[in-house]
């Protein structure tokens, strides 16, 4: 038996533009940087088709530690 799924692209679009979501990967953003200490920080917009957080390392020792360990990464993966 074959189901077939046709997905209301208007309300998808809604969903992953809105607040809530913004919420969420804010808080994933939030929790990595809490982790990872001195020298990150987050940023969060609302882009063209969904919601964006971010975790930048800001200073050249997290930079290192992010080239050399991939430390955003596993403080991304950790705080889900």
């Amino acid at each position: 038996m074959t189901v077939k799924i046709e997905l209301n692209r208007e309300g998808v679009r809604s969903l992953l533009r809105s607040e809530k979501t913004l919420e969420v990967c804010s808080k994933y953003a939030d929790d990595a940087v809490e982790k990872l200490g001195d020298g990150y920080e987050t940023s969060e917009y609302i882009g063209r088709n969904r919601v964006n957080a971010s975790v930048k390392a800001v200073t050249l020792a997290a930079r290192k530690e992010n080239s050399e360990n991939n430390t955003i990464l596993k403080a991304v993966y950790a705080s889900g």
